[in-house]
């Protein structure tokens, strides 16, 4: 691959989409979901056909080797490659053609499963394979790893659902594959095209009566639906017109899971079924042992369900301290050693209700399961989601020991299942490991992930050592290796091994005829590399000691920054709903992705030869536009939290580089509206003024466009001291049901000052004593902008003086999300060790008000009658820490309360303005972006009479900009319904 940099820019200047050379970009495709990474020569980014063709005849001409890719999600090391990585998941996402009479719509490969459903669901379609990745994974993804899902039982592989597919070979010309009856198929063995040799190619290949008897010998036995070793050669012979009385030829069939190696998609036609009319419930079995667990698949298999699947002991316990999973255990009791998911469906719950009777009944007649919830409606949703999670749950583990991908795709026959995993263990227990067992046991797949450290130089040879043994004991069971993830590179090298010397030569007999140069996605399937080489992890790499500013429990941040595993969460659209990742969501690229950011820090912690391994320019940028917004706390499985990751980052890249006037301004934003708040009325003057305020935007970098929050005429602090005075002994000799300490927060006492007020004076008329209490700022703007050390200063001030004060009792409630979240959030992670049970403890009892007020609604201790009756719509948008903490129900109920007020939740994200982030010049057009995705079109479309609700004050600021709306925060409007 001796290509110049010439060359390469003048490839770059003849495409119409975007081609990168940088190490940055180079480092970010380095990877996907499995242990792999390899640098590739340069990234693509084609908008057109054209472009396509234009980067097969260079690939072609100069020897080098294009990689497709579009979510990057895949777990045996497909899309890693030393040449071009070409992904299409940017502009490659039309939905081009749908046919509702014929029920097949056709794609572009970049279009996202979930999305394709979303559109689909007005005409009553629905496309069927949904892998747990379905909220990313593209269309071009599943047929080139012949994806499967949960439901497979009833819709089987992404190959039954590919009925065409229009491709570019590697000559550049383009061809379209589809169903060929036998006149037709020999009519396209005539001429001498490319096309027309693969046909020919594929004749002798599978008329060679020898052939057929090792295909139908050695090829995994077809009671095994999710079978994917090597090339489907086993699934074109049992079509016309090699068999007898079986389906048209269409080579569809191969291309499904040929992981990119072919031929390059550019259209695919799918079958589409009709949604789902029936009833639908979950009967989630619990078990005292896995075995016990496989047993009982069988039992539940008799009854035909649509989905059943495992989820064992190891993947529960990660549910545990991931903040959104951890809610959604609500159907689990104790500790199972596993559970077992499965889906019934039935014309009414009564039938289904029955049917799960019959099977708790022959189960417990066996000895099998201890408990069966029957869950229907929404919470089933739930279920799925907790499932769907379990791959990214995995990287919770802390240290580096991981549930490392290596054998987890093996499939046998259903009825073996038992048998093979009891094998399976004892393999393992021979080594001293142990295995996460999830997913499919109703096709006679469970994902295994024996716990290794790749890091260390046993690790690794545990790696390739397992992986040998295992797919000698696949083998013994006539199963497949890969069910539904792949071969790749991983499992590329056992490929012979497990169909034999003959079949595998037929393997590579195709691979030469489609791809006589090898230029697509080389190394994979056949002629793979060793598959313990180009490893993420080098054996016998040392974690390097790097001294922080926050904690991180049980690792340090190189760890923490590992803990992403590439599964690509952060890559959901908008439409997915969600927080996580807003930037992504806005600009689609994958420079912008939680997964870049966390891949990026990993790169220079580990790889970073400087004294200070912050200091990285590429860190920087890739740092650059992520939003803090916290999303990933919560929403990412593997616990990822960037916004503290790139706190930490910043602090160290200062400390090398020295701190922007502009940071500096931003983060002492206290201090600066303290002096101001001398003279509130000039600094209103001088913001509203369009010379000066142009003149202060511009010295702090901020964008023109952006308006500048006013002062309130006094501060809130001043405002209490005064109201304390005028109550007098009303105050002192109210009957009051408790004291609550009010955190007066930085936003709160100088800017959003009247909320304040009505905020205490709710209280008050709700019968609580409201105190504010000597304390410092929050620290939110310290930290935000990285500056940690002064954060952490602040945080130990407020813990020592707050502790002494606070308890369940007498709790600390705030308003600004961001503020008063920091007591839970970054102080426990921030103060010295001495502090961290004080700071725990605090963390326990600092509330927002809109969680204090629903835990008293529950209690009892606040009535309906203290409100009015009038009716009310008011549309709700959270803030992200508080979603990301799970709290926004609490605004949601409150707001509900007085009796005739209906919320509703508005399905955005994040707002885009995240604290000074959307105040910025740099970042003023994205934020706006963000806004429109979601929020600003449903503010704007709301009557008048609607009150639109907003926890934040960046929020309520964004929506002001944004759609000149006035947007009140909960308090407010509960305020205003006092009678």
């Amino acid at each position: 691959m001796n290509v110049s940099n010439d060359q390469l820019k003048s490839l770059y200047g003849s495409l119409d989409g975007d081609f990168f050379t940088d190490q940055q970009t180079r480092i970010l495709y380095a990877t996907d979901a499995s242990a792999y990474r390899e640098m590739p020569l340069a990234v693509a980014i084609p908008k057109t056909v054209s472009d396509l063709e234009k980067l097969i005849l260079f690939a072609s001409g100069e020897g080098l080797s294009l990689i497709p890719r579009t979510a990057g999600t895949s777990l045996a090391g497909q899309v890693v490659g030393k040449g071009i990585v070409v992904d299409v998941s940017k502009y490659f996402n039309k939905i081009l053609e749908l046919n509702i009479e014929e029920k097949w719509v056709r794609v572009q490969p970049g279009v996202v499963r979930d999305e394709l459903n979303l559109y689909l669901k007005p005409f009553g379609l629905y496309f069927g394979p949904e892998t747990s990745t379905a909220n990313r994974a593209m269309i071009g993804g599943m047929v080139g790893n012949n994806s499967c899902g949960s439901n497979s039982l009833i819709y089987g592989s992404t190959r039954e659902h590919t009925l065409e597919v229009k491709a570019l070979l590697s000559d550049g010309s383009t061809a379209d594959f589809k169903a060929l009856e036998f006149e037709e198929f020999i009519k396209k063995c005539e001429g001498n095209t490319l096309e027309s040799k693969l046909y020919k190619n594929i004749r002798s290949l599978l008329s060679n009566y020898e052939n057929q008897l090792s295909i139908r010998e050695q090829f995994p036995v077809k009671t095994i639906e999710r079978r994917n070793t090597g090339y489907a050669v086993d699934i074109l012979l049992d079509s016309a017109p090699f068999t007898a009385g079986t389906p048209a030829f269409n080579f569809c069939k191969l291309i499904a899971g040929s992981e990119g190696t072919l031929a390059f998609m550019t259209e695919i036609k799918l079958n589409l079924e009709p949604v789902l009319k029936e009833e639908t419930a979950l009967l989630c079995i619990h078990f005292k042992s896995i075995d016990d667990a496989l047993m009982a698949n069988l039992i539940a298999l008799k009854y035909r369900p649509r989905v059943s699947e495992l989820i064992d002991h190891l993947i529960l316990e990660c549910t545990k301290e991931n903040i959104e999973q951890s809610r959604n255990r609500f159907f689990v009791s104790g500790d199972p050693a596993a559970i077992l998911v499965v889906e019934y469906s039935g014309k009414d719950k009564q039938g289904i209700t029955e049917k799960a009777a019959r099977v708790e009944a022959e189960m417990r007649s066996k000895g099998l399961g201890y408990h069966f919830p029957l869950v229907f409606g929404p919470d089933m949703s739930r279920i799925w989601s907790l499932r769907k999670a379990g791959l990214g749950l995995l990287s919770n583990l802390p240290g580096d020991e991981k549930a490392v991908a290596v054998i987890e795709d093996t499939a046998v026959d259903v009825k073996d299942l038992p048998a093979y995993i009891r094998d399976f263990n004892e393999i393992l227990k021979k080594h001293g490991l142990f295995s996460v067992h999830y997913a499919h046991a109703g096709s006679g797949e469970i994902h295994l992930r024996p716990i290794l450290n790749l890091k260390t130089v046993e690790g690794n040879r545990l790696f390739r050592v397992i992986a040998e043994e295992i797919a000698k004991l696949v083998k013994q069971y006539n199963g497949s290796l890969s069910g539904e993830h792949g071969d790749g590179r991983l499992r590329g090298e056992f490929i012979e091994q497990m169909i034999g010397p003959r079949n595998y030569k037929i393997l590579k007999e195709i691979k030469s005829a489609w791809d006589p140069k090898n230029i697509f996605n080389p190394g994979k399937i056949t002629d793979t590399p060793a598959m313990d080489t180009m490893l993420r992890y080098e054996p016998g790499q040392q974690t390097p000691e790097i001294k922080t500013v926050f904690r991180y429990h049980n690792q340090n941040i190189l760890q923490h920054a590992e803990q992403c595993n590439g599964s690509g969460d952060c890559r959901k659209s908008h439409l997915a709903g969600g927080t996580m990742c807003p930037s992504f969501m806005a600009t689609r690229n994958e420079k912008d992705t939680t997964r870049a950011r966390a891949n990026m820090l990993r790169e220079m912690l580990t790889h970073s030869t400087k004294i200070n391994r912050f200091d990285h320019q590429e860190l920087k940028d890739v740092m650059d536009l992520c939003l803090s917004c916290k999303g990933c706390k919560s929403e990412c499985p593997s616990n990822v939290d960037m916004a503290k990751l790139k706190a930490e980052f910043l602090q160290g890249y200062y400390d090398a580089n020295g701190v922007p006037f502009n940071v500096k301004v931003v983060a002492g934003f206290n201090q600066i509206n303290q002096l101001a708040s001398l003279a509130p009325g000039l600094y209103n003057w001088s913001i509203g003024n369009k010379v000066i305020s142009t003149l202060i935007k511009k010295s702090c970098g901020f964008a023109a466009e952006r308006s500048l929050p006013p002062l309130y005429q006094t501060t809130l602090k001043k405002w209490f001291v005064q109201h304390k005075k005028e109550a007098g002994p009303a105050v002192k000799h109210a009957v009051k049901q408790k004291t609550v300490y009010f955190f007066c927060d930085e936003f709160t006492n100088y800017s959003d000052t009247e909320i304040g007020i009505k905020a205490i004076l709710l209280l008050e008329n709700l019968g609580y004593q409201v105190i504010i209490p000597e304390h410092l700022e929050s620290g939110r703007t310290w930290i935000s902008k990285g500056l940690l050390r002064k954060a952490k200063k602040i945080a130990q001030h407020n813990v020592f003086q707050l502790s002494k004060i606070i308890t369940k009792e007498t709790p600390l409630i705030g308003i600004e999300p961001s503020a008063i979240l920091t007591f839970r959030d970054e102080y426990v992670d921030l103060v010295d060790l001495p502090q961290l049970p004080l700071a725990q403890e605090l963390a326990k009892n600092s509330l927002l008000i809109d969680e204090f007020i629903a835990r008293e609604i529950a209690s009892g201790n606040i009535s309906k009658d203290s409100f009015n009756k009038e009716s009310r719509l008011i549309k709700l948008h959270g803030h992200c820490q508080q979603k990301a903490w799970a709290v926004l129900d609490a605004s949601k109920q409150i707001l509900a309360f007085p009796e005739n007020y209906q919320v509703e939740v508005i399905p955005s994200g994040c707002c885009g303005m995240a604290g000074s982030f959307g105040y910025e010049k740099k970042h003023y057009e994205l934020s706006m972006q963000i806004g429109e995705l979601v929020l600003f079109p449903e503010v704007r479309k709301q009557a008048e009479n609607v009150l639109i609700a907003a926890t934040g004050t960046s929020c309520r600021h964004q929506i002001k900009d944004g759609t000149h709306k006035k947007a009140l925060h909960p308090v407010e409007i509960l305020y205003e319904a006092l009678l």
